[in-house]
């Protein structure tokens, strides 16, 4: 059994859902190839037996990721003060200092609702400090992605820049606003997951169809 204690920093996303949704699926990859990058490890936990079997290969193949039937609060029984909480709900935002009180960084797995729920409820209950990351809903890969920028990069929540609510064109005569916020990236466009630009278009353009 990986002992997460041993890496400087852990990455976690308590699977809440009793699937895993194509979408999901993309942004837990990215999650894990950019934690992978980072000498950092990206840990799924309280996935299903059901689920644990049928993980998809984007998901499964993926350097840098471990899925875990057990949840959080087991994996991490001894260790409770060095986990916080990303909580849309928490008083204090996430800071560059928070890196050296922190080791592991938990989320819901739920951040990309829209409108959002608060399952994060179901973590905060068992007293995880927590930490939030502004008032802007972010997509669970997003979240993972700015508490890194924030705690391994040592850069403060203020100073990445971002591109909330960004339009993207599924055809010559449609498009779709997406209700999140991204990190921007250096080509100036939002960062998004390998291959979830298409997934959207293509959703998109299914509903477009059903409504003609």
């Amino acid at each position: 059994m990986a002992n997460f204690a041993e890496s400087s920093k852990t990455y976690v996303v308590e699977h809440l859902d009793p699937e895993l949704e194509q979408w999901s699926a993309l942004e837990y990859a990215a999650i894990a190839k950019e934690s992978y990058e980072a000498n950092a490890q990206f840990l799924l936990s309280s996935v299903p037996e059901s689920l644990a079997t049928n993980i998809p290969g984007v998901v499964k193949q993926s350097k840098g990721i471990k899925i875990e039937q057990r949840s959080v609060e087991e994996i991490f029984a001894s260790q409770k003060e060095s986990v916080c909480l990303l909580d849309p709900a928490a008083s204090k935002e996430l800071s560059p200092e928070d890196g050296d009180k922190f080791t592991v960084f938990l989320f819901g797995g739920i951040l990309g609702d829209d409108p959002p729920r608060d399952r994060t409820s179901e973590l905060r209950k068992k007293g995880y400090e927590g930490r939030r990351l502004g008032p802007v809903q972010m997509t669970t890969d997003t979240a993972v992605r700015v508490t890194r920028i924030v705690v391994q990069d040592r850069t403060p929540l203020e100073k990445i820049e971002y591109v909330d609510h960004p339009e993207l064109k599924v055809n010559k005569h449609e498009s779709t606003e997406m209700p999140f916020r991204y990190v921007k990236g250096k080509d100036g466009e939002p960062v998004m997951p390998e291959g979830m630009i298409d997934l959207i278009k293509n959703d998109s353009e299914r509903g477009f169809g059903e409504l003609l």
